[in-house]
């Protein structure tokens, strides 16, 4: 699987969605941590609705952006996706608005859908051949599971000595070092012909195949029952952290 590693394009593009993974990570635990900071007891509803507009975005944005990804000159679209969601990241320790969070989520989620896909859509021209371009998917899906484990141990260690917004600044920083990468390869021309059809067609035609399939209707299923136990937690934990627990988190800021 790591012998795909040696082609230096997708090595600077896997670390480049290594760091972004971790960088989004902590912006994840951070962004928990300031919902109840403005909303008190109420976090777990504003952090539910920061979520479900991330998810918004994510359905809006990224198959428009997909059934387009062979037209569009990658190398500057990722890096504009990234330094979109670094400048968010840097405004989100700023907020002290609740509508503030909804619209800044919805900026760097959409960003986020636009990188994803366009992301994707690179590598089967980095590595045309379909046992390395298979190892690369599986490298990139665990890659996203690793994540979900080593940032919230990453920013439980940096919590431990540093105000929670400075996570904000360790996102920035790391979408930052993900643009580099980007800059730092020559991604190839696209080999693949445009789709055909219109805007509709191009843009339903991946739901609409993936619906079709047994198997994968399944799987839907079993991924939507998993997801709705872990969001309970997610929205959840900084208030019972905070509130019932009463644990303390540096905060930097003074309340009155």
């Amino acid at each position: 699987m790591l012998a795909v590693l040696t082609n230096r394009t997708y090595r600077h593009l896997f670390l480049a969605q290594i760091i972004a993974l971790v960088g989004t990570g902590l912006a994840t635990v951070a962004l928990g941590l300031l919902a109840f900071e403005i909303a008190g007891a109420d976090a777990g509803a504003v952090l539910g609705t920061a979520m479900a507009i991330k998810m918004i975005a994510y359905i809006g944005v990224a198959p428009v952006v997909g059934a387009y990804a062979n037209r569009l000159p990658r190398k500057a679209f990722l890096v504009a996706m990234d330094v979109v969601r670094g400048l968010v990241a840097l405004t989100l320790p700023f907020v002290d608005q609740i509508w503030q969070i909804y619209l800044l989520i919805f900026i760097l989620q959409s960003a986020s859908a636009g990188f994803t896909p366009t992301f994707q859509a690179t590598i089967p021209d980095v590595l045309p051949d379909e046992k390395d371009y298979t190892r690369a998917l599986s490298l990139s899906r665990l890659a996203y599971d690793m994540e979900s484990l080593a940032s919230p141990v990453l920013a439980a260690a940096l919590l431990g000595i540093m105000n929670f917004h400075w996570l904000f600044s360790g996102t920035a920083i790391g979408f930052a070092c993900s643009a580099l990468l980007v800059l730092s390869v020559v991604l190839p021309r696209t080999s693949a012909a445009a789709a055909s059809g219109g805007i509709y067609d191009k843009t339903t035609r991946g739901t609409r195949r993936y619906l079709k399939t047994p198997r994968l209707r399944g799987l839907l299923a079993v991924t939507l029952a998993a997801a709705a136990a872990s969001a309970m937690v997610i929205v959840n934990t900084p208030v019972l952290v905070r509130g019932a627990l009463n644990v303390p988190v540096v905060t930097g800021r003074v309340r009155n």
